[in-house]
């Protein structure tokens, strides 16, 4: 496969919603939160809701749905016993990103930025995505998860580069604003979010590099 000529070191991606389509698994999530609590499932029509369940941490979502909640303490006690592997049948790939994938790793550097905590290793083992990454940083390894230029940062000295010498694909505000702030362009991926450039499908991305 022929090298590519490009201006960036480094491409960054977000996890849920731009390696994977995981919207139903986090929808099954939080409405498993719910249903312990006795409550009714969440009103799939509400797309700040689904904006914040999809894109933010783990804790800023629970965070939004139970602060000041007098039975927030058994919500989040009770969310911690969901396992990923009873959510990962309902997840999946985004289509063209393994060949993307394998034309960039010739070329440039991969990186994962996302708000997930804990599961994105079984993530990459389970969806064949070893070997692709040479870093994988997460909300676990940050004081201040997307939106804050925190995690984004972090890459970047990993790799010892400039903003300007990465992109940072991602589809939610949080990575929007985590881009704009660490001053790395920004490519929405099914997203009409300003941004250097707005992409469909994975395969895209070439046109952009």
């Amino acid at each position: 496969m022929n090298p590519i000529n490009s201006r960036y070191k480094l491409v960054i991606y977000d996890c849920d919603g731009v390696l994977l389509d995981t919207l139903e698994s986090n929808y099954i999530f939080y409405d498993s939160v719910m249903e312990f609590l006795g409550r009714p499932a969440l009103d799939r029509s509400d797309l700040k809701a689904q904006r914040v369940l999809h894109t933010y941490s783990f804790h800023n979502v629970m965070d939004y749905f139970f602060a000041g909640d007098d039975r927030r303490d058994e919500a989040w006690s009770f969310a911690k016993t969901i396992h990923y592997r009873d959510l990962a049948p309902f997840m999946r790939m985004e289509e063209g990103l393994i060949e993307t994938l394998d034309r960039l790793k010739s070329s440039v550097a991969l990186a994962v930025c996302t708000n997930r905590a804990t599961s994105m290793e079984m993530i990459i083992e389970d969806f064949g995505l070893s070997g692709y990454f040479s870093c994988v940083m997460t909300a676990s390894q940050v004081s201040n998860p997307k939106p804050h230029p925190e995690p984004l940062l972090k890459v970047l000295d990993h790799y010892g580069i400039e903003p300007d010498e990465a992109l940072f694909v991602g589809d939610g505000e949080v990575d929007m604003l985590a881009a704009r702030d660490a001053g790395v362009p920004f490519i929405a991926y099914k997203s009409d979010l300003p941004s250097l450039a707005r992409i469909q499908q994975h395969t895209e991305i070439f046109r952009h590099l």
